[in-house]
């Protein structure tokens, strides 16, 4: 279903300028990529009549835009239980469990995040990714955050490239860390093992934060928050350290059991078959309303009986 079609005046200020600066200026909720598109579909047009994105503009031109349905998604909606934790006209915050994928792909056709989202809010076929504007790996439970609508999007989207959405994570590292502090290493994909991500001189920016939030025996938990946002960031940046998820199954190596470890604690961490990360925070303002958006999840039970036995375990010692 597309949205209602807009009419607007192209103020004499930008007489000069590109018609795709000017589309950009007279309508931020959209992209500017998006613009250019449904500029040369003749889904805007000026005057009545088409033209290209580098024409200029004398100022006093009619505009007219009719904002177009993307049916760029191919997954199937299923009725999937999803845990929404903040919903509204404009977005949604899901609380993704551990084990979840969030998009199809190859060995995931179906049964998937997004598929129980276009089951609940069928309109998301038409927004780029099914609205998802950020993504968790499999087995990271915690918030993930969904746009219903283009205009939501193209804000949320530019929050983030803009750094300001805040994205706070639980993490359970092996070994004791003595203090927080900053990782910033560049990420790109392994040059060997595709299916991996590593730290190499020539990747992406990544900037990871973290402070200590409780030390045990041999591990420690750990606050993390994003400043960037790599494929498998947090995971990578630890493992480099030499400090690795507990239980991440890519990153973290052959399970190395501490010495003096209780059978309790033994037990559990053979039985943790996923990383030990949880995105239990979200923070960013609210792209119609203007409002602060500030949401908090706890972590999971498997989440919660690693820290605990970990605590039990470090007493005991």
């Amino acid at each position: 279903m597309n949205a209602e079609k807009q009419t607007a005046v192209i103020p004499t200020e930008f007489a000069g300028l590109r018609l795709d600066q000017t589309l950009a200026r007279m309508f931020p909720e959209y992209s500017r990529s998006r613009l250019k598109e449904w500029l040369l579909a003749g889904a805007i047009t000026v005057q009545g009549g088409p033209k290209r994105p580098r024409d200029s503009v004398s100022g006093g031109e009619t505009v007219t835009l009719q904002p177009q349905a993307e049916v760029s998604v191919r997954a199937k909606p299923e009725p999937i239980d999803l845990e929404i934790v903040h919903e509204d006209d404009d977005l949604l915050v899901v609380n993704k469990p551990a084990g979840l994928v969030v998009h199809p792909g190859a060995g995931n056709p179906n049964g998937t995040l997004m598929n129980g989202l276009l089951h609940r809010v069928p309109t998301l076929e038409e927004i780029p990714r099914a609205g998802i504007i950020h993504r968790l790996d499999k087995d990271t439970s915690g918030l993930l955050l969904v746009a219903k609508s283009l205009t939501a999007h193209t804000a949320l989207v530019r929050l983030l490239a803009d750094r300001e959405i805040a994205r706070h994570y639980l993490a359970v590292c092996n070994g004791v860390l003595t203090g927080g502090g900053t990782v910033r290493e560049p990420i790109a994909r392994h040059p060997v093992d595709r299916k991996r991500m590593s730290v190499q001189q020539n990747g992406k920016p990544a900037v990871t934060h973290f402070i200590v939030k409780e030390r045990f025996a041999a591990f420690t938990c750990v606050n993390v928050k994003l400043e960037t946002g790599r494929t498998h960031q947090i995971r990578v940046h630890f493992a480099h350290r030499r400090h690795a998820l507990v239980g991440d199954q890519v990153y973290g190596g052959r399970l190395a059991l501490p010495k003096g470890a209780s059978d309790e604690l033994i037990q559990v961490l053979r039985h943790f078959k996923r990383q030990a990360l949880h995105a239990t925070r979200l923070a960013f303002e609210h792209p119609a309303s203007g409002e602060r958006v500030d949401l908090e999840v706890a972590p999971p039970k498997d989440f919660r009986v690693l820290i605990e036995t970990m605590r039990r375990d470090a007493v005991s010692e």
